[in-house]
């Protein structure tokens, strides 16, 4: 039945599915851990009764209400601070507010009802969270349902606000696809800021509406022109139900005034240096008491500027400075020789628990050319404004210095690099599972670049300790500024890797550059650390080999390099990834910097390996092309129905081989030259929202040809899984429901009447989805009875047979009382088994909006229409030809003497329906079942016609367009 081609391919792709399965769950557990304390509240939810049905009909389909922390605030009465909104994403609901609103109340309140010090004394009002209720609808799937919820949140704000003095604005908060409504509800000058989490701004998780799209198109020139600060916080590689890439902040043009708009990755959010899950981002305490604070000091804000710099300062990733304490001034001090030392060329300063105050000058050398960069570590202190959130007393400022100790003129010196790495613990795994890092936690590290100047004066680096009681460590020197390049190119990664030997193991500070690497979201790469320790040896380092990947302007990553690493070590980028539009362009290069302080006979980092990890490549794969291999997969079916159909075209009778012999003669024949195809392809530079969307990168492909076996892999095990489904619905239909016998030359009038009410139920009441599924199950019935046997046609003694005339066939027009030919006969069924696979593969394109309708009328009930999918002409051709199919008996879909065929083959149409399933549909997936409602429409009316109430085919010849003229 199936041939030895078919079974490979289908094998194939389930080996495939599998392996992809596999590495998609190892990339949810190595790539970037999740190290999240778990939140605790005290929720007690008040529902807002009157935002009802007088505010907008959609209140009675959505609910608002008001969150309180149990004990600790008044229940029922404002606290006349500034309000927030919280809009949960898809499927979310407003019972995820708790946990950044109960740390915003801990944080206000020292205990229950009592405002702390610190807020009180600011005379810091405590924040009211609302929050919208959406019944767990599926936003993400369904255009009409998202733009319900932006027109439900835009009344609530007017409502919320109507609460509180004139002029009062509010902060929208926003999870998910939250955040795609809150970004939709500007411009408004109500918005005083808004916080999105793990929101994709730039690509839709599912491209199933295109209505969607045009929203996300809107939000972009939203957030171009619109002055509102806007925050993206995104979860990296740990969220795994969108891909990251999309949650970074689409780019700003050139010319335009630029807003605040700012990307964190919670890897590189300094304290928390951890993956985030997506459901997790709302409760991920290192995540959500930020969250909660900066909220607080909103309120305070009243110009655009000075939120910019509150969220700046609670979302610190380390990539840009923080704004300097105090401006640069030339001071002259003398320094007391009992408070000070100075400290040799070369000399590296090394205090651990230091106490009291003291001044160290390290001397710049005009000799040494080399050495000119300064690095300096402090651990558990502050280099203002940089420090842990809990630091201890000790403080550090840095400053140069010119002339003789005693009597100095010093001014500010200004970083090239001022943030907080983690200290992670040596053997332990980072992040910490379910605990990650304490807010004390954490190393300061201040980097500044020093070239000597032409002048006669001694010049020096001056540190200064204030405050010291003896808690945690400094360490500062000066260090070599230049850079370790590998030039390997991409070639040798495929065929290894390489191997990268550290100059000076014990320096403070080495960068690496990689400059001929792909820096892409679809490859991920392993670092091995090479080491030496004498394992008689008893010291510990202060602070070990810490590997920092900068991968994307706003995505930071820390690895700790030890001899035997808990879990691997995986580089990987969100920066540069397929269908989502970057303005770094081809991201090529990437640099490693490694920070150590080494003392003693502790271990040592001799250098590192690195190579491709192909386990976590392939998951990244899976997880961004899996849309790609259902669009494609349509592709394929297109291709193999259109060379079916169009197998009898030339002899006027269609001869339409069975299924598995199409399957078999596509893998054999059509198969390996689109492989080809699809590999030259994958190499020309098209956008990046075609095809596989890499713009011609040769590294990738080599994952078009892949797509493109499993996709067809996937249509073989298809049909074997709807053989088996047919088997037993035949039985039972072939049992209790056989065909009937009788010819039957036109539609049935009840037939038409059923039509008639389901038009009239698609306009009012149902999406055509539903008149499509159940299109699809009527079909599936009709291919299950052709699975039996049947009989030769016995032809009837006596009956008189009419003359035809010479343009006439035996078949056509109404003189079908001549028996069918039982070679028409299996050919139509052969014939319908090739729509139901097409229609099968159609199938999860349209299933979507079927499963968003069917669970907004559990959770809403008939409260209130369900807006959009009633234009019935969607489902029309395909309501035609499945019921056309179900009873006739002359050859389907045969091909007619008109004009427009002589030159166009209708059944090429599904040509069209292929190349836009391969080019378009894995970035613009509604577009596929758009292009397969014109084919089929196409062929209902030149290859049906008149034919489906009984009348002649059409026959409009070249010679009859003639005589009309």
């Amino acid at each position: 039945m199936f041939g030895l081609i078919t079974w490979f391919q289908g094998s194939f792709s389930v080996a495939a599915a599998l392996v992809f399965l596999y590495a998609s769950l190892d990339v949810a557990d190595n790539l970037s851990p999740q190290g999240c304390r778990m939140s605790y509240m005290n929720p007690l939810y008040i529902p807002q009764t009157q935002f009802n049905s007088t505010w907008t009909p959609l209140a009675e389909r959505y609910s608002l209400v008001l969150y309180r922390e149990d004990q600790w605030e008044r229940e029922w009465q404002l606290h006349g601070g500034i309000p927030v909104l919280f809009i949960p994403g898809n499927a979310g609901s407003s019972g995820q507010v708790r946990s950044i609103a109960s740390s915003a109340t801990r944080q206000y309140y020292s205990r229950p009802n009592v405002p702390a010090y610190e807020t009180w004394s600011r005379n810091m009002k405590a924040l009211d969270f609302f929050a919208a209720d959406f019944n767990e609808d599926l936003s993400a799937f369904h255009g009409p349902t998202l733009q319900a919820q932006i027109e439900y949140c835009a009344r609530a704000i007017s409502y919320i606000l109507s609460l509180y003095p004139p002029n009062t604005s509010i902060i929208i908060m926003g999870h998910s696809m939250g955040g795609i409504v809150a970004t939709s509800l500007l411009p408004s000058k109500d918005i005083s800021s808004i916080i999105t989490m793990s929101t994709p701004h730039t690509l839709p998780p599912a491209r199933f509406d295109q209505r969607v799209d045009e929203i996300y198109a809107r939000n972009r020139e939203i957030m171009l022109h619109d002055s509102t600060p806007i925050l993206s916080l995104c979860g990296g590689a740990m969220d795994m139900m969108i891909p990251s890439e999309s949650c970074i902040l689409p780019p700003l043009v050139e010319g335009l005034p630029i807003p605040y708009r700012r990307t964190v990755f919670s890897s590189a959010l300094e304290g928390a240096w951890t993956g985030v899950g997506h459901r997790e981002m709302v409760w991920c305490h290192q995540v959500r008491w930020r969250v909660a604070r900066a909220a607080m000091e909103l309120s305070m804000a009243s110009s655009l500027a000075e939120r910019g710099l509150i969220l700046d300062k609670w979302f610190r990733d380390g990539h840009t400075l923080p704004p300097a304490e105090n401006a640069e001034v030339f001071e002259s001090f003398p320094l007391p020789e009992d408070q000070s030392r100075i400290l040799s060329p070369g000399e590296r300063l090394v205090l651990a628990q230091p106490e009291g105050s003291q001044t160290y000058l390290f001397p710049i050398s005009k000799e040494n050319t080399t050495d000119h960069r300064f690095v300096l570590f402090v651990s558990q202190g502050s280099v203002p404004p940089v420090s842990p959130q809990k630091p201890n007393s000790l403080r550090i400022s840095v400053a140069r210095c010119f002339g003789l100790t005693a009597s100095l003129n010093c001014k500010t010196l200004h970083p090239l690099v001022h943030k907080l790495i983690p200290n992670p613990i040596p053997g332990n795994i980072f992040p910490v599972p379910q605990q990650g890092t304490d807010e004390s936690e954490g190393v300061v590290v201040f980097e500044a670049d020093v070239i000597p100047e032409s002048n006669s004066e001694a010049q020096w680096i001056a540190v200064n300790i204030e405050r010291a009681a003896g808690e945690g460590w400094l360490v500062g020197g000066f260090v070599s500024a230049d850079q370790i390049f590998d030039d390997v190119s991409m070639t040798k990664m495929l065929l290894g890797g390489t191997r990268v030997t550290l100059l000076d193991p014990a320096a403070l500070w080495t960068s690496v550059r990689f400059p001929k690497l792909s820096s892409n979201a679809l490859v991920v790469y392993r670092v091995v650390p090479l080491t030496t320790e004498d394992v008689l040896c008893r010291d510990q380092p202060l602070f070990p080999p810490l590997l920092v990947h900068n991968s994307h302007p706003a995505e930071t990553h820390y690895f700790p390099l030890t001899s035997q690493p808990p879990r691997r070590i995986l580089l990987h980028t969100h920066g540069s990834a397929p269908y989502v539009h970057s303005n770094h362009g081809r991201s090529e290069g990437f640099e490693l910097v490694i920070y150590s302080v080494i003392n003693g006979c502790s271990m040592q980092l001799r250098g590192f390996d690195l190579r491709i990890d192909w386990t976590a490549t392939l998951g990244r794969w899976s997880t961004r092309y899996f849309t790609t291999v259902v669009c494609w997969a349509v592709g394929i079916v297109s291709l193999v129905v259109c060379k079916a159909w169009r197998s009898g075209e030339s002899n006027g009778i269609l001869c339409v081989p069975p299924v598995s012999h199409s399957l078999r003669d596509f893998g054999q024949r059509q198969l390996p030259k689109l492989m080809l195809l699809s590999y030259l392809l994958s190499l020309l530079p098209l956008p990046d929202y075609l095809f596989i969307g890499m713009e011609g990168e040769w590294l990738y492909a080599p994952i078009a040809p892949l797509l493109l076996m499993v996709a067809s892999g996937l249509v073989c095990v298809s049909w074997m899984l709807l053989v088996v489904l047919m088997w037993p619905i035949g039985m039972i239909r072939h049992i209790y429901s056989p065909r009937p016998q009788e010819e039957v030359i036109s539609a049935r009038r009840s037939t038409l009447v059923s039509m008639c009410f389901i038009f009239a139920l698609i306009i009012f009441f149902i999406p055509w989805q539903v008149a499509y599924l159940c299109c699809w199950l009527i079909h599936l019935q009709s291919c299950a009875l052709d699975r039996f046997p049947l009989p030769e046609p016995v032809s009837q003694v006596g009956t008189a047979i009419p003359l035809l005339s010479r343009d006439e066939s035996p078949s056509g027009g109404r003189g079908g009382s001549e028996q069918p030919s039982h070679k028409h006969l299996i050919s139509n069924s052969h014939h319908r088994a090739h729509l139901l696979l097409l229609m099968t593969w159609l199938l999860p394109l349209a299933a979507p909006v079927l499963v968003v309708w069917v669970r907004t009328l559990v959770t809403a009930g008939l409260s209130t229409p369900f807006d959009g999918d009633h234009f019935f002409l969607n489902v029309v051709p395909f309501m035609i030809l499945v019921d056309f199919a179900s009873w006739t008996s002359n050859p389907l879909l045969q091909k007619h003497r008109l004009v427009v065929e002589k030159y166009f083959s209708a059944s090429w149409t599904l040509w069209l329906v292929a190349g836009v399933a391969f080019f378009v549909g894995p970035r613009k997936t509604y577009h596929v079942f758009d292009a397969a409602r014109l084919a089929i429409g196409m062929l209902t009316v030149l290859r049906i016609g008149p034919q489906y109430w009984g009348g002649n085919p059409w026959r409009l010849s070249i010679p009859q367009m003639q005589l009309f003229r």
